[in-house]
């Protein structure tokens, strides 16, 4: 309940016009949420009814569990692709059990603390998946939008293809509602006097009237696809679970999970930015994962912040849980009171709203200023994200993108290390502060500049393996090194036995702290012995010009 006392702490429920103020967002939230909440649903292979409850009880418990103040949750665009595959393979049950177990992992992700952690997915690979979603969801909303019969293929372009064939078969009539519907929502927020009216609700209301009266032959609809949406409260199940299921749900909860985690806490970010406040990111996925654990229980499934649902919280005055609770309670008054007028909503107006909201999920303009200005590298990343999205999976897109990401970014981490030879007047300088005219011909200064770990390690090995000359003490500044994995510590290690059965000394110097403590603990300050690490540079010096006056007078 962090967000509700950080709410009151801020004093967003001392005064009557805070109160209103809220309410007013969340009345208006809720009434956006409604043809939403119905649209996500039945595209996600759901019932319409199971779109509201999933808003209700997630959007609820989000608010008061969760870690923004302002976070509007329930169902989402971003699902869709995932849950409809989910549904078709498992059903509606596999669905809710996939649910409950990405809710766990969830909550057991914000207990850990890794709400840090998924801020690193690179945003090629944000803007790349989530074109693709949006047009896997735009060509999946085709049959609906033109009335097209129901058409075979398994993979998208198969899908594509047969919807294509059949578009000489659209339902006019179906049609004509959809193109009403779809210009209602485009265009609503751009009317002087209808700009405050949800233009997706204007568009469900108006063609849900018209099908009223006109009762078009061969316009499909709630009633005739789902018999309508009960008139009540969502009751409590427990679904039915076998340990078998349960293996086979593993891969699709986590997808649930990590896309869940990712929508959410996207959300809060563009919320923050919009409130100038700060979100707790490790709450806001214990939040999430309560309500994905719960919200099955009560006929719901999948739920996470919803970006579009925020932003008009905002934009309306929330700036607090209040308004998201308030929003829950108008759409469970609205399921309790005004259920049966929803038989006659046209699935090609919902299928309207999804047109928009796959193209406002697409961000066009943002996709095409990457492809014309981000580096190469970027924009490969961004393309390969987007076409294995479409074209075989969402989980193997986001991981396949992730992961060239991150040899994109080792490589360029690799490149930017530096092993140099350290002479010239900055070293003369330095050492003429402390009382040093010069070094000897026989000892060198070498510096590593950069985080010496595996991918710099070739780098490394280059450089200090074969040295112009045979120095007698070889000094190796690490003052610009910030961490040493283990493979880095290896081959340092091999660098000072290669040099050390030369007849060279080698001395560490200007570790910080932390790479110190990895020399000691990986045995290489043993391996050097007394005089092999040294806190800094001058020191070292002097090390080595003792040894150098003690040799000469032994001889």
């Amino acid at each position: 309940m962090i967000a509700l006392m950080e709410a009151h702490r801020a004093g967003l429920f001392k005064t009557r016009a805070q109160w209103i103020n809220n309410i007013i967002a969340g009345v208006i939230v809720g009434v956006v949420a409604l043809p939403l909440g119905m649209a996500f649903a039945i595209a996600s292979g759901a019932k319409p009814e199971q779109g509201l409850y999933t808003s209700i009880v997630a959007g609820a418990l989000i608010s008061v569990f969760g870690g923004s103040r302002v976070q509007i949750s329930g169902p989402t665009g971003a699902f869709i692709v995932i849950l409809a595959a989910i549904t078709a393979k498992y059903g509606i049950v596999g669905l809710q059990i996939a649910t409950m177990m990405a809710g766990v992992m969830l909550l057991c992700m914000g207990l850990a603390r890794m709400g840090a952690v998924i801020k690193f997915i690179p945003a090629p690979v944000i803007v790349g998946f989530t074109a693709g979603i949006g047009v896997i969801i735009w060509v999946g909303q085709w049959r609906d939008f033109f009335g097209l019969p129901k058409v075979a293929g398994e993979h998208f372009h198969e899908k594509t293809w047969h919807l294509i064939q059949a578009l000489p078969e659209l339902h006019p009539a179906t049609t004509a509602l959809a193109l009403l519907a779809l210009c209602l929502v485009i265009f609503t927020p751009k009317l002087p006097y209808l700009k405050r009216l949800p233009g997706p609700l204007v568009a469900m209301v108006v063609a849900t009237l018209i099908q009223s009266v006109f009762h078009f032959d061969g316009v499909a609809t709630i009633g005739s696809a789902f018999g309508g949406i009960p008139q009540g409260l969502p009751g409590f199940a427990i679904p039915s679970v076998t340990p078998a299921l349960l293996v086979e749900l593993v891969g699709p909860a986590f997808t649930i999970a990590m896309l869940g985690a990712i929508e959410s806490l996207l959300s809060a970010v563009v919320a923050d930015g919009m409130t100038g406040t700060k979100h707790n990111s490790n709450q806001e996925l214990v939040g999430q994962g309560i309500a994905n654990i719960v919200t099955p229980l009560f006929g719901g499934f999948a739920a996470t912040g919803a970006i579009a649902r925020t932003a008009t919280n905002i934009r309306n005055g929330g700036s607090s849980p209040l308004a998201g609770i308030v929003h829950c309670i108008v759409l469970l008054l609205i399921v309790l009171c005004l259920a049966p007028a929803a038989a006659n909503i046209p699935l090609a107006a919902l299928a309207a709203i999804l047109f928009v909201v796959a193209y406002n999920m697409s961000e066009i303009r943002h996709f095409k200023h990457m492809l014309r200005h981000a580096p190469r590298a970027d924009v490969a990343i961004l393309l390969i994200t987007f076409v294995l999205t479409v074209f075989t999976d969402l989980v193997v897109a986001v991981n396949i993108g992730v992961i060239l990401a991150t040899l994109h970014f080792l490589r360029r981490m690799a490149a930017s290390v530096d092993v140099h030879e350290v002479k010239g007047e900055d070293l003369t300088m330095e050492l003429k502060h402390h009382g040093i005219e010069r070094l000897p011909d026989d000892v060198l200064v070498y510096e590593v500049e950069g985080p010496f770990f595996y991918g710099a390690v070739e780098n490394f090995a280059r450089v200090l393996g074969v040295t112009h000359t045979e120095p007698r003490v070889l000094i190796l500044r690490l003052k610009r090194v910030p961490f040493i994995d283990g493979t880095g510590l290896r081959s340092l290690e091999e660098v000072c036995r290669s040099l050390h059965s030369r007849g060279i000394r080698i001395m560490l110097c200007d570790a910080c702290p932390d790479v110190r403590h990895a020399l000691v603990k990986s045995g290489i300050a043993h391996m050097l012995g007394r005089g092999g690490i040294y806190r800094k540079l001058i020191h070292a010096v002097r090390s080595s010009l003792s040894q150098t006056d003690a040799s000469a007078q032994s001889s």
